[in-house]
């Protein structure tokens, strides 16, 4: 069976719902395909105990915002999940569920969209399918001996999954940070590699960090404004964790509960793991980072007449490291490897020519170089939030336009030829 229809949505997660309502807005038929359900990835690949590492304040959707008693904490999985059927509802979004996408390519008329359960035709696509489908495990996992377990923030859900032993966390960002203080609290010996990574306070000056962060305008740099998109777009996650005592969640709180903390894994040979001697400059180098930003808060707050409204300003002790961290680790002592390495998206069911030698699709700011073709929810799409919550409705209404005004165009014209 083949359905028409003006545009697809592949996804039904915030940015993908966020499109829908500004669709609507604009009185565009459309459909939004999901695999699984309503806010998937949140109800399937999140742990246990993770919490939104931004305010329930700061979560704002197109016509939807929070309306709790609660704005200063962060919700939990089911509560997000909660909070965008809700979000589904209200907006009345088209959506169809278990609709799993095995191609999309070109048509004579635009694009065909196949599922398992039928066949799409339409004028546009919106690709808002995350950046976090696939772990991105490096290849050294494949030296690790056989005896070890070994798992992703994907497939772990809590402490007690985990057999007795030790446990090295490769990766020091938002999710290994997490996950390391998880498992230490719980009594596994934790060694966290360390390579580039995020340091932030969770509060300064008596407000949460990314009150400041939005009131500053640092969420809104635009992808037009910094210097190299490409690094913008790769920075890591920042460390934080969303918590009911607000707490900071860094090295030196880790090191303090300790965890061991080594550079980034290099290598492994046998029953040795190899690390860099970079920690320290690692440390320095995030440290420095995390002031610019205090610095520029507090000159905001300076030019607006908020100093005698907020705390003082004050600066945070650097980072406790070893002048010379080990460089290895023997791993009998070690029962599971988590890989807390990142992600990358899933663009195998995408039977276009847009994507680079790495993978990626190619656009500007979401504007995939197939016309009629848009991606929406990645990091730094159009604005550095762009991958939360908060600031999905923004690149929406933004590309939303753009997608109208494709459709004006097409409506007056043939359409842009297209090669497979």
């Amino acid at each position: 069976m083949v359905m028409r229809i003006s545009t697809v949505i592949l996804g039904a997660g915030h940015a993908g719902l966020a499109m829908s309502r500004c669709l609507t807005e604009r009185s565009i038929d459309h459909v939004v395909l999901e695999r699984g359900e309503v806010a998937n990835t949140w109800r399937t690949e999140r742990w246990d105990s993770l919490r939104l590492l931004t305010p329930n304040w700061q979560s704002r959707l197109p016509g939807y915002r929070y309306q709790g008693d609660d704005p200063d904490g962060y919700r939990t999985m089911p509560e997000t999940i909660e909070f965008l059927e809700r979000y589904a509802d209200l907006i009345s979004a088209p959506v169809q569920t278990r609709t799993t996408v095995t191609s999309v390519r070109p048509a004579h008329d635009g694009y065909e969209v196949v599922t398992n359960r039928g066949t799409w035709r339409c004028q546009t696509v919106v690709i808002a399918t995350g950046a976090c489908n696939i772990p991105n495990v490096p290849a050294i996992a494949g030296a690790v001996p056989s005896r070890i377990d070994m798992l992703t923030p994907m497939n772990y859900r809590n402490p007690a999954q985990l057999a007795d032993g030790g446990v090295l966390v490769v990766g020091a960002s938002a999710s290994g940070t997490q996950i390391a203080e998880e498992l230490q609290r719980f009594g596994r010996p934790v060694t966290l590699a360390v390579g580039e990574h995020i340091r932030v306070p969770r509060v300064y000056r008596g407000l949460d960090i990314k009150w400041w962060m939005d009131k500053t305008g640092v969420l809104d740099e635009g992808y037009e404004e910094v210097d190299s998109i490409l690094r913008a777009r790769n920075v890591p996650s920042l460390q934080l964790v969303g918590s009911d005592d607000r707490r900071n969640l860094d090295l030196n709180t880790l090191s303090g509960l300790g965890v061991e903390l080594v550079g980034r894994l290099a290598g492994i040979q046998g029953d040795r793991a190899q690390f860099s001697g970079s920690l320290p400059n690692q440390c320095a180098m995030s440290d420095l980072k995390m002031n610019r930003l205090l610095d520029r808060i507090d000159e905001w707050a300076t030019d607006n007449g908020l100093d005698g409204e907020v705390d003082p300003p004050h600066r945070f002790e650097p980072t406790r490291v070893e002048t010379s961290p080990p460089l290895g680790v023997d791993l009998s002592r070690i029962r599971t490897i988590l890989w807390a390495t990142g992600y990358r998206p899933d663009y195998s069911w995408l039977d276009l020519d847009v994507l680079d030698r790495k993978g990626r699709i190619r656009h500007d700011g979401g504007v995939v170089e197939s016309p009629g073709v848009y991606l929406l929810g990645l990091p730094f799409l159009r604005r550095r939030k762009s991958s939360l919550i908060d600031g999905a409705g923004a690149d929406a209404r933004d590309l939303s336009g753009h997608l109208a005004a494709y459709l004006d165009r097409a409506a007056s014209g043939p359409l842009l030829a297209r090669t497979a």
